[in-house]
């Protein structure tokens, strides 16, 4: 497995956790006692998971969690009691970390908060139970990282569409054609030269005025 961060000021957790983390292949897990720590850390190096465990001396940690998130590929486990998990979840619904909430209830319980991948989870969990929490992170963080590619491509689609759009005014006004003569002069053009619409439509813009 890659490389495993651990944000954590207490002891005897940093203990826990870590052993549990080497029980599943992650190899001597960093552990740092502050989220400023935590950032600068992720700074420098590439993490697969990294494990929150809140509150930090200088945050809760639902902060650096969504961080995490937004600035890594790692997946991210957020520990926090049961009082306090219900008040950030929706803070965290959208950012697809995943929470392992430390209760006093002897029963294990798996509640779904959304569908965006927060968790909660009692405390104590089983070494199973935390390797599939684990691998819930991977997965939710890798459903983000699609959606951010397929977001990417929209964004990138209505951009051609606003240019080929750009395009047809161009011809409609300034080469008096009709709006189906532009449709078609710039399908034809795409496909006699193998190219895309939008770089014809490039193409005809700057050939109307250079300075587009």
């Amino acid at each position: 497995m890659g490389r495993a961060l651990i944000v954590s000021a207490g002891a005897s957790s940093n203990e826990y956790i870590s052993a549990r983390l080497t029980e599943l292949g992650y190899a001597r897990p960093i552990i740092v006692p502050s989220a400023a720590e935590a950032r600068r850390r992720m700074l420098e190096s590439d993490f697969e998971l990294i494990v929150v465990n809140s509150p930090l001396p200088d945050e809760f940690g639902h902060e650096l969690g969504t961080d995490a998130v937004e600035k890594t590929d790692a997946g991210v486990i957020l520990l926090a009691k049961t009082g306090t998990a219900e008040q950030i979840a929706d803070k965290l619904q959208d950012s697809g970390v995943i929470f392992l909430a430390k209760a006093a209830a002897a029963e294990q319980l798996l509640t779904p908060l959304s569908e965006e991948g927060v968790l909660l989870v009692t405390k104590p969990f089983s070494n199973t139970f935390f390797l599939q929490a684990i691998q819930m992170a991977a997965a939710s963080n890798h459903r983000l990282l699609l959606l951010r590619q397929e977001n990417q491509r929209m964004q990138e689609k209505l951009a051609q569409v606003r240019l080929v759009s750009r395009a047809k005014c161009c011809l409609i006004e300034l080469g008096h054609m009709t709006e189906a003569e532009a449709h078609r002069y710039i399908e034809k053009k795409a496909m006699d030269t193998r190219r895309d619409r939008a770089e014809v439509a490039q193409e005809i813009l700057d050939s109307y005025d250079p300075a587009q």
